[in-house]
């Protein structure tokens, strides 16, 4: 993860005091499928190769990644297209593509409520400690962590996770995803998408976004903080 330092000002108990803080970086990367230009993305420089893959499975845009390649932040993805990309703009400013139905999940995995404790639990970061700016996600599989990343867009963990997995032959069906930010329709589009069945956020979520997660056949948990959690 990138982090800089810069020297600012700090104003504690009106007293004025120059320190050191921990800043995150952000990058803007082109993204190409089958050397076809598809859009311009903001992230952190991390994970590229998975960012890239994630993105265009999460939007619905290809599947079964034959290969990623990056140079001078330009990410290309070699793969099966599915559609062609129609851009929409989708909260805090994520760029995704146009779709009439949302996809349907199917699955028959089962968590408790421990489970959602402990899943939600892994969200904690030291990046986040130290900047107080990045969102974080977590895959679980058969209820074991099978990677986790931190970024400074919410949507953009999901891709970075979906795309370890998408590169790494792991069956989603079999996983749940568990994020820091809130849940709108993009975000509950971009899991159905992946195939996901399970969300676990410690955030909110939106109107369209339960209405999305009824329609995929996704099971939404929400507000899992402490000892509680709405499911």
């Amino acid at each position: 993860m990138n982090i800089n330092k810069y020297l600012v000002l700090k104003v504690e108990n009106n007293k004025v005091f120059e320190v050191e803080e921990a800043v995150c970086s952000e990058e803007i990367f082109s993204l190409y499928l089958n050397d076809k230009f598809i859009v311009n993305l903001i992230a952190s420089p991390d994970r590229v190769e998975e960012f890239g893959a994630g993105y265009v499975v999460c939007e619905g845009l290809a599947n079964n990644i034959r290969g990623v390649k990056f140079s001078n932040n330009k990410i290309y993805i070699y793969a099966n297209e599915t559609r062609e990309f129609h851009p929409e703009l989708r909260s805090s400013g994520c760029i995704g593509t146009q779709a009439a139905e949302i996809k349907k999940v199917n699955s028959d995995i089962k968590i408790d409520a421990r489970d959602i404790h402990e899943f939600a639990g892994a969200l904690e970061s030291e990046s986040w400690r130290k900047t107080g700016c990045f969102h974080c996600s977590a895959l679980f599989c058969n209820k074991e962590l099978i990677t986790k990343s931190c970024d400074i867009g919410r949507h953009n963990t999901i891709d970075k996770v979906v795309g370890y997995a998408a590169l790494n032959n792991i069956d989603l069906t079999r996983c749940v995803i568990a994020c820091t930010g809130r849940q709108p329709r993009g975000m509950i589009f971009k899991v159905a998408n992946a195939g996901i069945p399970v969300v676990i956020s410690r955030a909110a979520p939106t109107d369209k976004g339960i209405l999305a997660a009824k329609e995929a056949r996704i099971s939404l948990i929400c507000f899992a903080r402490g000892n509680k959690f709405y499911p």
